[in-house]
């Protein structure tokens, strides 16, 4: 047996590998190596899932960020970026939309925007959690305090998504500017966890700088920290970047770690990424089959989607929008998977009672 595939059968066994094993996997595995951990990936997905695809509603709250990361669309220096805020009826009335449509999960995603306060998310949260008691709702909202993520949890939010981007501190550095730290960054996400939000983390796959070693560190970081939710795709520029003239990211060296954070976590939600369906046509489906159980088509207004470009030609139509979701259900009957109206967790740590949680219990909430 070939090294390389002793080492993806020793992570399906063990579901860990040492960071000098994973670079070497990432350095070296050929075609034959890649098919090889998606056909063990779908294995895995499908002994834990069968062949449900969850969807999840995803609302771009705002494209306003204090932040200045140097990969992204919306930072705060991005002067050509198209700012905009959604308003708490605009957000209800996308809510009413999606579940109509069978969604029971909604993701408000956004920059990191002062506007958006304690008090004017756990209203708007609260709203949702009154009039959808069945529906999980995932905030994707960049760095708070600890207070902060208590509020907004104890408002009705479930779960969070904070991807790490890189587990790498030389890599890290390199992606944002002084005064973000690696360490800060992870310590949100234990945070996270301790309250006790259902956990999401990710990084792009062939960021600038990013090397094997980056990759192996993402993948020991991921396991450590047992998330969840695990979000990738591959890195695509923006024309307002500092990184605009970079190439973008392997979409094979995507599905390869896709398979393997698959293989590694067989019980997490992974989606498949706009980012991966923007990069390749077959994308999202070449997702799902590498272990991907996961996609969030877009419920935000139409006259918003344009505006909150992460990265250049951001898919937001077609089957990746939400009221063309019959078109999302064709193309993966076409590979053998359906998509279900189904909040996703049975498998999590926390119970489908938004309020049966170990933290709400400890504080007789």
């Amino acid at each position: 047996m070939k090294r390389n595939e002793m080492l993806i059968r020793k992570l399906a066994r063990e579901h860990v590998l040492k960071e000098s094993e994973f670079r070497e996997l990432i350095e070296s595995h050929t075609e034959e190596e890649l098919q090889l951990a998606r056909s063990l990936a779908g294995d895995l997905l499908e002994e834990t899932y069968g062949k449900r695809i969850y969807i999840r509603g995803l609302i771009e709250l705002t494209s306003y960020c204090r932040r200045d990361c140097f990969y992204c669309g919306i930072r705060n220096g991005n002067r050509n970026a198209q700012r905009y805020r959604l308003t708490e009826e605009e957000v209800l009335s996308c809510c009413r939309t999606g579940y109509e449509l069978g969604f029971r999960t909604f993701v408000l995603q956004g920059g990191e925007d002062p506007y958006f306060t304690d008090e004017r998310l756990v209203k708007m949260i609260g709203r949702i959690r009154q009039s959808y008691p069945d529906c999980a709702i995932t905030l994707s909202l960049g760095e708070r305090s600890r207070d902060s993520y208590r509020k907004l949890y104890h408002a009705g939010a479930n779960r969070y998504l904070l991807r790490h981007e890189t587990a790498e501190e030389e890599h890290f550095r390199k992606l944002h500017p002084e005064g973000n730290e690696l360490a800060a960054r992870t310590a949100h996400l234990y945070t996270l966890k301790e309250i006790g939000y259902q956990v999401g983390t990710g990084f792009m796959v062939g960021s600038p700088h990013q090397t094997s070693r980056s990759l192996a560190k993402d993948m020991v970081l991921i396991h450590d920290l047992q998330p969840e939710m695990v979000g990738i795709g591959p890195f695509i520029p923006h024309k307002d970047s500092i990184f605009s003239d970079c190439s973008s990211g392997s979409v094979p060296l995507t599905l390869f770690m896709l398979a393997l954070i698959r293989i590694m976590l067989p019980e997490a939600l992974i989606p498949a990424t706009t980012s991966l369906g923007t990069a390749d046509a077959a994308g999202r489906e070449l997702g799902i089959l590498s272990g991907a159980n996961v996609v969030m088509p877009n419920l935000s207004p139409m006259n918003v989607r344009k505006k909150y470009m992460l990265y250049d030609n951001k898919a937001y139509t077609g089957s990746e929008a939400a009221e063309s979701l019959h078109l999302l259900k064709e193309s993966m009957e076409t590979i053998g998977f359906q998509v279900v109206v189904d909040r996703g967790d049975h498998l999590s740590r926390i119970s489908e009672d938004a309020a049966d949680t170990p933290l709400r219990k400890k504080e007789g909430r």
